[in-house]
């Protein structure tokens, strides 16, 4: 099944995947790769050296430039700010930008800023209006300006406390590598 674009984008790009939707007043450059099953919201722009993997969601007001890499089924929140040039100046050119990744599965809350040349790692939640200033670990909870430790999340998307409890029930869970495990 081939992909969405609406009439009133400006889509460059010809490495689209199948079922990506794109919607209008967004522009993506030419050199641009994005995945199947995306859906990029309107009033979004994506640069050149850019790539999105499968099932990504963009929202509305997000600009995704060079050097930014989102993996399979990341979540971006509406006008999320990504940075990739930590000494901005108008007017110079053929600077080399920083590179940030946002691994698997991981989420970024609506407003968040994002300090370029970080990685934020798998299935890491990143809440609303927070600026993430540094490398974030796999299926950790961040919020706050900066953004500080705030807890886990699990694959099944139970938030749990620093202690590792389930924030809902008490439960209390334990970590095997990056991944928080229920104690039965």
């Amino acid at each position: 099944m081939a992909s969405y674009i609406h009439p009133l984008s400006d889509v460059q790009t010809k490495s689209i995947g199948d079922l990506t939707y794109i919607w209008q007043f967004t522009v993506v450059l030419e050199d641009a790769v994005i995945g199947r099953n995306c859906n990029i919201n309107c009033n979004c722009f994506v640069e050149n050296d850019v790539i999105i993997g499968d099932n990504v969601t963009v929202k509305s007001g997000v600009q995704i430039w060079n050097g930014i890499r989102l993996e399979n089924n990341v979540f971006i929140g509406p006008n999320v700010t990504f940075t990739n040039d930590l000494l901005p100046r108008s007017k110079l050119h053929n600077k080399e930008f920083e590179k940030t990744l946002v691994r698997a599965g991981a989420s970024i809350g609506a407003n968040s800023t994002i300090i370029g040349g970080i990685e934020i790692g798998e299935y890491a939640f990143i809440g609303a209006g927070s600026v993430i200033t540094k490398h974030i670990p796999p299926y950790t909870v961040w919020y706050g300006n900066p953004a500080t430790h705030q807890g886990y999340i699990t694959n099944e998307n139970c938030l749990l406390d620093l202690e590792l409890r389930d924030k809902k029930t008490g439960d209390q869970y334990y970590l095997e590598g990056y991944i928080p495990k229920k104690n039965d």
